[in-house]
């Protein structure tokens, strides 16, 4: 079975590229002219904005495509409405559509059935009539879960990857500045809580290795503190690391791509409203029904900007 972690280097290879865009989309962040012309059709409705965000992401997605192998939506930015949820469904099947790998970030959490529920619906099967299953609509390649309730939340996820070769991020060590005060916590052994946190997602992951030995369920590992990215390797050498706080929340490339392994694989790296909203301000800032363009400027120089910065450490794999 071919897993996400051997598509997402596949992927990689193919782009030259170790590059994820966030699918973030907001009404500050919607070119004038693409609001209007969906306020003519739907009026001032939730419909409006529905389509209005799937029309914003198509574009991106068009735009980056060349440049990115992954792309990710957040899902809080979809639950507004049914509409804006119809609109998650339709980005993720046009991404497919388009062959890019899709990691939703939903940060799933609770326990038992539910969990259960999660698991099925995000990266597995779900039951059907008849005692069939079938894949959900809002099914992706990958989502992000919490695991803070442990084995009884990240068990479902960790099963449905290993039926199906989807993956699973734990939420571990955030990008946010300042950082979780919980985080950093000193337990009882002398580890924080992110490193006692990694320990388990260790365990965890335990025969979820796709063919190239890396782990599919792995952890969220902030570009803004890259130097907690060694001690989160060490205890994790061969689990996937998923890199929010590159670009606009103020992770450099150097920092970004500290958790890569030596063969230059082992993450991957999320860009969002430094490429989405890059028409709006910064060095591709241009007239906003050139939005598009500016999102490929952007995630072209935020893949050269990563790449220059994996061969200076010596990680360049392509």
């Amino acid at each position: 079975m071919e897993t996400f972690v051997d598509k997402l280097q596949l992927a990689m290879q193919m782009k030259k590229s170790v590059l994820c865009v966030g699918l973030d989309p907001q009404l500050k962040f919607m070119p004038p002219h693409l609001i209007a012309e969906m306020r003519a059709v739907y009026g001032d409705t939730e419909e409006a904005i529905g389509e209005l965000y799937y029309a914003f992401n198509r574009a991106i997605i068009d735009a980056v495509e060349p440049s990115a192998g992954v792309v990710k939506p957040q899902a809080a930015f979809y639950t507004r409405s049914a509409h804006t949820w119809h609109a998650l469904e339709k980005t993720q099947a046009y991404a497919k559509y388009k062959g890019l790998l899709r990691i939703k970030d939903a940060k799933c959490k609770d326990g038992g059935d539910t969990a259960q529920a999660y698991a099925e619906a995000h990266i597995g099967e779900v039951p059907f009539f008849d005692g069939d299953r079938a894949v959900a609509p809002i099914r992706g390649d990958a989502v992000t879960i919490d695991g803070y309730i442990g084995e009884n939340c990240v068990g479902y996820f960790a099963q449905e990857v290993r039926l199906h070769g989807t993956c699973a991020f734990v939420v571990d060590k955030t990008s946010f500045e300042p950082n979780s005060a919980i985080e950093q916590l000193v337990t009882d052994n002398g580890l924080t809580v992110w490193e006692r946190l990694a320990h388990y997602v260790s365990v965890w992951g335990e025969g979820t290795e796709g063919k190239n030995g890396y782990r599919n369920v792995g952890v969220v590992m902030g570009a803004t503190f890259p130097e907690d990215a060694p001690k989160m390797r060490k205890i994790l050498p061969k689990a996937l690391m998923l890199v929010p706080g590159y670009g606009a929340q103020g992770g450099g490339a150097e920092g970004a791509v500290v958790p890569f392994n030596e063969d230059g694989f082992g993450a991957v790296v999320n860009s969002s409203r430094g490429i989405i909203a890059a028409w709006q301000k910064g060095p591709f800032a241009c007239d906003p029904k050139d939005f598009a363009q500016a999102a490929a400027l952007a995630a072209s120089a935020a893949r050269h900007d990563l790449n220059v910065a994996l061969m200076k450490a010596n990680k360049f794999p392509f």
